[in-house]
């Protein structure tokens, strides 16, 4: 069952933001409804995220997931994909679709290239440019990531495709959640020993155009 989603704006918001999935304005929706039930409004394929857990609870997420701390406190947590595996602590980990490329995961990875390229290292133009919607591609980065003795730091970033995942077990105790597109309301607990699977959705979203 594919999810459909309806971006709207008003005029002052489309002064404030880029407007890449703000295609409407709320006037549009007596148009739109019956051109979408009837099959008649064009539309785009979007890969989504999955998270599931072990107790069978499931998460979808349309541009990102957070994986993290609910307070300002770090989150400690075991990473494993690609065939590597640590440690870390870190103000938590965005997981989004490469198409979309939200906010937050641009601006984690935004963040890292200027420091790099402020300690001499050369930005990869390449971690910028845009995928198609139904690319079946994730991309995952760790916020703040700070080395310890018992933490490290290899494995911030990278990409999940339809045939990998990327396992996240909990080391936290309390306050530990995953959320999807901004929305904590709506959230999985991921307090200690819960080990969490994010994968490319078993489901496509559909962006009327």
């Amino acid at each position: 069952m594919p999810v459909f989603s309806f971006s709207l704006r008003t005029a002052q918001a489309s002064r404030r933001y880029d407007g890449i999935l703000l295609p409407f304005v709320a006037g549009d929706l007596a148009m739109l409804l019956p051109e979408v039930a009837a099959d008649k409004r064009p539309f785009k394929e979007v890969t989504m995220t999955r998270a599931s857990l072990a107790n069978g609870q499931v998460l979808y997420a349309v541009n990102e997931l957070f994986i993290g701390a609910r307070s300002h406190t770090s989150a400690i947590y075991e990473i494993a994909a690609d065939g590597r595996k640590e440690t870390q602590s870190s103000s938590g980990l965005i997981v989004s679709t490469v198409s979309a490329r939200p906010p937050s995961s641009r601006a984690v990875v935004t963040a890292s290239l200027a420091v790099a390229g402020a300690f001499g290292s050369q930005a990869q133009a390449e971690t910028h440019q845009p995928q198609p919607w139904d690319s079946g591609e994730l991309r995952f980065a760790v916020r703040e990531p700070f080395p310890s003795k018992i933490s490290q730091v290899g494995l911030v970033y990278g990409r999940v495709t339809n045939a990998e995942q990327l396992r996240i077990r909990s080391l936290m105790p309390e306050n530990s959640v995953i959320f999807s597109d901004g929305i904590e309301a709506d959230r999985l607990k991921f307090n200690s020993g819960t080990e969490a699977q994010i994968t490319v959705a078993d489901r496509l979203g559909r962006l009327i155009v």
